[in-house]
């Protein structure tokens, strides 16, 4: 996985000095090249044992190793990064709107492949196939990948509900066990109801998957398996856009990989492909 990949993933959760550190090596990686620890350290304005920690952070043994993971990003870069990287502004056009929102979705859904490891979705993935039935929940706006990710698991035949209301779902998690899988979406996960209901899923024996952003967080801890999503770097201040791009491209792998491995539910996506297409035509 790319360092600046790593970076950009946790910087919502870093501390003033380790930010000091991302925003420096996102912007200025090439300087990094020719730098010590210490000359970094100056640079940034943290201490040399703050670029250490920020190493070990990101799962390097020290800054050596940190250094070249740098050199090899920015090898791997494109040339369009710099301007995926910019805000929207009020005096864009629409065509360069357009033009910036598609190389940041593009730019989100590489990123977030390069989050996942294949081990990860096929964790994923056998959760939801040996679950008897499926809640998902999530709150504010991501409900609505909740939604899509509940309508295509019912395509597979897979009994599922999303839910946005924190009482109707702990009222449905109490009627859980075992043999059910509890699904998550959670853009911070820190979210108190979320953990709340993850624990009482938890209590009542279900599995737990969840969809989240990078990093160490409480619900990562929790999840039996979990998926990494964007939570970054929005064209808007809290549009939730990238996110959702990046969530939506998590819940295509799952449904794709769930409906190739089973011929009985590619059948059932077909025949609920043609009774939506009947209601169409009507």
């Amino acid at each position: 996985m790319s360092t600046f990949v790593k970076i950009k993933a946790l910087r919502p959760s870093l501390s003033n000095s380790e930010a000091k550190l991302a925003d420096f090596t996102l912007n200025s990686g090439d300087k990094i090249r020719a730098l010590s620890s210490v000359e970094l350290a100056r640079e940034a304005g943290v201490s040399q044992s703050s670029v250490v920690k920020f190493a070990q952070k990101l799962g390097y043994k020290g800054f050596p190793a940190f250094k070249l993971a740098v050199v090899d990003a920015l090898n791997e870069q494109t040339d369009t990064s710099a301007a995926i990287d910019e805000l929207i502004s009020s005096n864009d056009s629409i065509e360069l709107i357009a033009d910036k929102l598609q190389l940041k979705q593009q730019n989100v859904i590489s990123e977030t492949r390069k989050l996942n490891s294949a081990k990860q979705f096929e964790n994923a993935i056998q959760l939801v196939k040996n679950a008897r039935k499926v809640i998902v929940c999530a709150l504010g706006s991501t409900f609505t990948m909740a939604q899509d990710l509940t309508w295509k698991l019912q395509k597979l035949g897979i009994p599922a509900i999303a839910q946005v209301d924190e009482i109707s779902a702990s009222s449905f998690i109490a009627t859980m066990g075992k043999d059910d899988l509890f699904i998550v979406i959670s853009n911070t996960g820190t979210s108190k109801s979320l953990l709340t209901l993850t624990n009482q899923a938890l209590d009542n024996g279900c599995k737990c998957l969840a969809i989240s952003r990078y990093g160490s967080h409480s619900l990562a801890e929790m999840a039996d398996a979990i998926l990494y999503c964007i939570n970054e770097g929005e064209p808007l201040k809290h549009s939730g856009m990238l996110s959702r791009t990046s969530q939506a491209y998590l819940i295509d792998v799952l449904f794709t990989a769930l409906a190739q491995s089973n011929l009985h539910w590619q059948k059932r996506v077909d025949k609920a492909n043609e009774n939506m297409q009947v209601l169409r035509s009507e």
